[in-house]
């Protein structure tokens, strides 16, 4: 029976590789012995495998950690798809490099300081009645309390906002279940009014910490941080949050570390923080009732600090809007399950998983018995009171995650480099898995959302030692990819990260996301707004006010307008450029030799770049992406003359010698084109096309195209009229140009038809 199995594996993996043993130059079983490889192996390897031109189910964001960005990646094949960039510069997108994403950048500087990097820690998706709904993600700076807003139409971050009363955050970003908020939790204490100085000594009185509830505009797409506010806390290390859901919702929680407000110092005779700050057998979780927090805020019962809403604490403790619960120590992860019923808490220095009822936390508040205070005189709930389970799952638990399957959840084990699988509803632990190693959070597929997708995990680890290739000390991390549709968990593939310390990840259906694939053109795309620098062809333009030099340009296939700009020593450049484009994915870049300036310009976009003409020289510019057959050929000067400069004498600009002959000989090349191009639209236009967006929008781009041949085409005949062959050459050179990008799109539309399964109108 076994052997029966193996065979209809080879012969089902065969078909899926297209590797049958009659056409293949060595069968599948060579393929196996060859590179050692087992069944299970190969199971895996169909699993995860995601043929050409096929797509992936999820689609997951990853924190990029140091990087400050975030990495885009397909699951299951655990294909990268992008850097996304956020806090950091980032040259391929020209984040940072053009005026308008300095304005991003420049709105996460700290008290007027630039900051150019980034540890980006907890991404999050917008939620819609607790579900994941595709449209914003959001995430944090934890080196720099900030957090910043990405819109998934077109995967660019459109705000950065900085915390105005914290030093350091660890706990965020989280969301409440129709994204009213983005939730923010401070981690080391520290005095909130600023730069206002207060010694360790008076850690206790003068040192807080805190959570900030982001109010996020959905219309807008940006933070209000005008109805934005915070609530003070205890100095204790707050660390992760989340949002309640369902019975919970309306709350939120965070837990804590160090409770015992220990302030190391080994250099003043002292045991360091980490003796100090796990001493005690619990920290705290704290609670707080945030649409009541909300209220008390807009009833005026906030102070203000820094210009920012802060609900003090005594406040919040008078108005019952925050409690405090003990949890096993040093913890890291808290997590409401998906019915909202239950919250999920592990400590690190501990075996167990702590399973918090909602429902016994709720009857304690009301009947008003409380175990005691603490320092502060906040409510503390005994953590007997509210406890539903304690679950022994290993040395080292961090982080949860939740399946489909009603009451089924994932925890990391950091110090056991394993998953477990258990059931919280019931205590029981139902499998364990090893990972590669010391992991710490762990995510499905929709796992913070009310309806969890089940099918993958992916186990986020720290390090992967033996895993990869060598490449130094410095080893990539290590994600990988399990199957928990079945009872046994199974691991399917091993993903080296190359970039930061990934730390957390969420993944969505790839249905739900609707990214655009052009802007309207003459878009400004961080603002969403059309760009007051935007020009459409015939209208470019270089102006001249003083020592400004303002330069409005055009990008398309494959020439830059204009393509020569004068400027003088000491002038201030500015150079706005639209991308004519229509089609999907005819990107250009832009850069001017040695002036550290690039622009990523997607279809229909406008961006700029500004620098000072501080040296006289020749400076080539050019399109830094590969955009056409005559990329190399899109470019331009930028000349920057001494102040006063004047020509000694006219000279005609460089050109070559051209003949009747070659004149000829372009005319037949037109004609031999415009046959292809003639038979591409004779197939378009038989079908369906106009039922295909993506190719209706290629169809204009051509027509586009073709559309600029009758003036080129007038100049080239009236050049051949008068035997001026140069200018007739290079005349009927840029109708065969426009021909050859009209046929270039035209072919791939076909393509895209064929592909499509297009109808042939009758």
């Amino acid at each position: 029976m076994k052997s029966l199995v193996v065979k209809a594996t080879v012969a089902l993996l065969a078909a899926t590789f297209g590797m049958g043993t009659a056409l293949a130059a060595e069968s599948l079983q060579d393929v196996m012995k060859r590179r050692g490889l087992s069944q299970q192996d190969l199971m895996a390897a169909a699993k995860t495998y995601t043929p050409t031109g096929k797509r992936d189910e999820f689609v997951a964001f990853s924190s990029g950690g140091q990087s400050g960005q975030i990495i885009v990646y397909g699951i299951p094949s655990m294909r990268i798809l992008k850097y996304l960039a956020v806090f950091t510069p980032e040259p391929w997108q020209g984040y940072g490099y053009d005026e308008e994403s300095k304005e991003i950048l420049k709105g996460g500087w700290i008290e007027g300081k630039e900051i150019t990097w980034g540890d980006s820690h907890h991404p999050a998706i917008s939620e819609t009645n607790g579900k994941y709904d595709g449209q914003f993600l959001f995430i944090n700076d934890k080196a720099n309390p900030r957090i910043a807003v990405v819109d998934l139409r077109d995967y660019e971050t459109k705000q950065i906002v900085a915390n105005p009363i914290f030093k350091s955050e660890h706990g965020g970003a989280f969301v409440t279940p129709n994204t009213e908020y983005v939730i923010e939790t401070a981690q080391y204490a520290a005095p909130l009014e600023g730069k206002k100085f207060y010694p360790l000594e008076e850690f206790n009185e003068k040192y807080r910490g805190g959570i900030t509830y982001w109010k996020f505009d959905r219309t807008a797409g940006r933070i209000d941080v005008a109805k934005s506010f915070s609530v003070e806390f205890p100095p204790y290390s707050q660390d992760i949050s989340d949002a309640g859901k369902g019975p919970s919702d309306g709350w939120s929680f965070s837990n804590s570390f160090c409770s015992e407000r220990y302030v190391g110092g080994i250099e003043r005779g002292r045991p360091p923080f980490e003796a100090g700050c796990s001493a005690k057998d619990t920290d705290y979780l704290h609670m707080v009732n945030w649409k009541k927090a909300a209220e008390l805020v807009a009833q005026g019962k906030a102070k203000k600090i820094n210009g920012h809403n802060v609900l003090m604490m005594d406040t919040a403790v008078k108005e019952g809007v925050l409690f405090l619960i003990p949890e096993p120590k040093s913890p890291h992860g808290v997590d409401v399950t998906p019915d909202g019923k239950f919250i999920i808490v592990s400590g690190k220095l501990d075996t167990h998983v702590s399973v918090y009822s909602f429902e016994k936390i709720m009857a304690v508040i009301k009947a008003g018995k409380f175990e005691s205070k603490d320092p502060y005189g906040i409510p503390v709930i005994g953590m007997k009171d509210a406890l539903h389970k304690q679950v022994a799952l290993g040395l080292g638990p961090l982080h949860t995650q939740f399946d489909s399957k009603k009451c089924i959840a994932y925890t990391s084990l950091y110090v056991d480099s394993q998953v477990a699988k258990w059931n919280f509803c019931d205590g029981k632990v139902l499998d364990k898995i090893s990972v590669h190693y010391n992991i710490g959070h762990l995510m499905t597929m929709e796992g913070d959302a009310v309806d969890p997708k089940g099918r993958y995990l992916v186990a986020l680890n720290k390090l992967s030692i033996d895993r990869f290739n060598p490449v130094g000390p410095l080893h990539p991390q290590n994600h990988q990819l399990i199957d928990i549709s079945n009872e046994k968990m199974q691991l399917l593939y091993d993903m080296p990260l190359p970039m930061g310390e990934p730390h957390y990840a969420v993944a969505i259906e790839a249905s739900k996301l609707k990214p655009g694939v052009r802007y309207k053109v003459g878009t400004n795309s961080r603002t969403d707004k059309p760009h007051p620098g935007a020009v459409r062809a015939g209208e470019e333009r270089t102006e001249r006010k003083g020592n400004k030099v303002t330069v409005y340009g055009t990008l398309i296939r494959s020439h830059i307008t204009p393509e020569i700009i004068e400027a003088e020593v000491g002038d201030e450049v500015t150079i706005y450029l639209t991308n004519l484009e229509r089609a999907q994915d005819e990107t250009h870049g832009f850069t001017v030799s040695t002036y550290n300036v690039h622009a990523s310009i997607e279809p229909g976009k406008t961006a700029s770049v500004k620098f000072k003409a501080d040296r006289e020289g020749v400076y080539p510019y050019y399109c830094t992406e590969f955009c056409s057959a005559l990329h190399l050929e899109m470019q331009g000067y930028l000349l920057v003359k001494p102040k006063g400069w004047k020509p000694s004498a006219k000279k005609e600009i460089a050109k070559a010698t051209y003949t009747e002959k070659d004149y000829q000989a372009k005319l037949k090349a037109i004609a031999e084109t415009q046959a292809v191009i003639d038979t591409v639209v004779g197939f378009i236009t038989s079908t369906n096309f106009k039922d295909f967006p993506d190719v209706v929008a290629m169809v204009e781009d051509a027509t586009d195209q073709l559309g600029k041949i009758p003036d080129a085409k007038a100049k080239h005949e009236a050049a051949a009229a008068k035997k001026d062959w140069e200018q007739a050459m290079l005349w009927a050179e840029q109708v065969f140009q426009y021909q050859v990008k009209a046929a270039d799109i035209g072919l791939r539309a076909k393509t895209y038809l064929e592909q499509k399964g297009a109808k042939k109108i009758k």
